[in-house]
């Protein structure tokens, strides 16, 4: 009998523990925003820009590690609390503030409801003015580059430009994610506020009438592009 009654009470109390993790309350707080430049959200790189966010005052702090989309949106679903937000990769298109032993910088984020974030950066270059069109089996584009950050401490050159497609809307330099491209050296670019590109239109299985282009621009010594937005191009 008495083992009969530690049986159950062992019983009684793993039921307990167990309706206890049943009943754990998951994160419920969003935090979405993007990154943004005078308002303006920049267009990276699927995968490339890279972020961290960290809780403190639980005990081990870990990071919660994402990455923004190819438009320069975040979102993660969280806990209430206070956090910091930073970049996890030196090799951005914009300038990320560093601290005083020269790590990336943090911006803090008291996170009590739903919130909505809009991060301010400045980028070395912008995309302008992109116009893209189809016509005789090729893809045409003409755009301007903006040299934002001019000071000669900061300033960085421009690797090439490129012309990019894809049968899908995640286009990219990175080869999944391209069906046919094109590309300008930086040392080639004669006119920063008239640059023409084109790029012909491969055979596509299935058949499809129409693909999705965007150019870009990557930055010498940093392998990081900034892009225009992805345009859906019928032809």
């Amino acid at each position: 009998m008495k083992i009969y009654y530690t049986v159950a009470i062992a019983f009684i109390a793993m039921t307990a523990l167990s309706c206890k993790k049943d009943n754990y309350t998951p994160p419920s707080r969003a935090l979405t925003g993007k990154l943004v430049y005078k308002g303006e959200p920049l267009q990276l790189q699927y995968n490339q820009v890279g972020y961290e966010l960290y809780q403190y005052g639980f005990g081990l702090v870990g990071a919660i590690g994402q990455f923004f989309t190819q438009e320069g949106n975040f979102s993660s679903v969280l806990f209430p609390g206070d956090y910091k937000l930073t970049v996890t990769n030196g090799s951005v298109p914009f300038i990320w503030n560093k601290t005083a032993a020269g790590k990336p910088d943090s911006i803090g984020i008291s996170l009590n409801e739903n919130k909505n974030l809009n991060i301010e950066v400045t980028p070395y270059y912008m995309i302008r003015t992109p116009q893209l069109s189809a016509s005789g089996g090729k893809v045409k584009a003409t755009f301007k580059v903006e040299k934002v950050v001019t000071d000669i401490a900061s300033a960085k050159d421009i690797d090439k430009v490129v012309l990019l497609i894809n049968k899908t809307a995640f286009v990219s330099d990175d080869g999944n994610e391209r069906i046919a491209s094109t590309n300008l050296a930086g040392t080639a670019i004669t006119d920063p506020n008239n640059i023409s590109m084109e790029v012909p239109i491969p055979t596509i299985v299935p058949a499809q009438n129409y693909v999705f282009a965007r150019v870009g621009l990557r930055i010498k010594n940093l392998n990081s592009y900034i892009f225009s937005p992805v345009q859906k191009i019928t032809f």
